[in-house]
């Protein structure tokens, strides 16, 4: 097995600072951002508790379309379409206030382009996490990597939490993170994530598994065995000494290939643990679009099929 980078060990440095004891990740603002949809609504209960746990100010925010997003109607039409979507929009504000009762919060309500709004709302607000959910049959292929959410996903300079298409819209009870998969390739991009996943299961007291997919080569013979103890060793050393009297993580290793992407066994042990909650480093995106379609793939394919929230941070 390879040594750390000297990028990982700078990151891991970082890291152990981060999770010195008494210390965990603050989230003083959350972002809630949605168009009011029922799959958008679904990532409310989200919101809430972990807003509520961390005792963080929630805002919600709905972009408000603009008159060049109604180009296609006629002139005369526009005041009076106008008129009524703030009329339903009133509505939708006025139920979302009721639910955010008892909680720090405030709404948003910014006319432009939904990408740009949010971002200048994250940057002016100081946002630690938003928290988001996906609609349509193509998912959060069509929300995050499609032309409107791909642009919120890319620009969000904090935490994403996603509420894909496949989670339940109605939990049976409060939104709560018991079993927590973080899932790393030991890049540093994604033990970026690693912080949050400890943080999240010590504010809920949650289990937390840590996932490795190692990947089988087209040729030669493994040993698996060998592979996986030394694997199993790398996932331990991640745990902070300080959490460990708390956080009892179990370490797993899975072999994908060829013809099973890591994503593809992400999910399997993501389905079979009952995970509440998927947790991912992910890469800063690339401007250029074929290199964001290649470094996306396997979070995009996480984003869609998974079961359960996905909560991504950039490293």
């Amino acid at each position: 097995m390879r040594s750390p980078s000297p990028a990982e060990n700078v990151l891991w440095r970082c890291l152990m600072k981060t999770m010195e004891a008494g210390k965990r990740i603050a989230l003083k603002n959350i972002l809630f951002a949605t168009d009011f949809s029922p799959c958008s609504n679904a990532a409310l209960p989200y919101a809430l508790s972990v807003a509520r746990r961390y005792g963080a100010t929630l805002l919600a925010a709905h972009v408000m379309p603009t008159e060049s997003d109604m180009l296609f109607m006629s002139p005369e039409n526009w005041s009076a379409a106008a008129e009524e979507e703030d009329k339903r929009i009133q509505g939708c504000i006025e139920q979302l206030e009721s639910q955010l009762h008892g909680l720090p919060h405030g709404v948003l309500t910014p006319r432009g382009k939904v990408s740009h709004a949010l971002a200048q709302i994250i940057e002016g607000h100081d946002i630690d996490l938003l928290v988001l959910g996906s609609h349509g049959r193509s998912g959060i292929r069509k929300l995050v990597m499609g032309s409107v959410a791909e642009e919120i996903f890319r620009r969000a300079a904090c935490p994403v939490i996603s509420v894909g298409p496949n989670v339940s819209r109605k939990p049976d009870r409060e939104a709560e993170f018991h079993r927590i998969l973080f899932a790393t390739d030991f890049s540093p991009e994604s033990l970026a994530a690693l912080p949050f996943a400890i943080s999240l299961a010590e504010e809920d007291v949650a289990q937390l598994a840590l996932l490795h997919v190692a990947v089988q080569p087209a040729v030669g013979i493994v040993d698996r065995e060998a592979v996986t103890a030394s694997l199993v060793r790398r996932l331990r050393e991640l745990i902070p000494t300080e959490a460990k009297p708390w956080c009892d993580a179990e370490c797993l290793v899975e072999f994908g290939g060829r013809f099973v992407p890591p994503a593809e066994r992400i999910l399997e042990v993501a389905e079979d643990r009952a995970a509440d909650l998927i947790v991912l480093g992910v890469r800063r995106v690339h401007s250029n679009l074929r290199l964001v379609t290649h470094l996306a793939s396997t979070t995009d394919q996480i984003l869609t099929q998974a079961g359960c929230p996905v909560l991504t941070v950039r490293g």
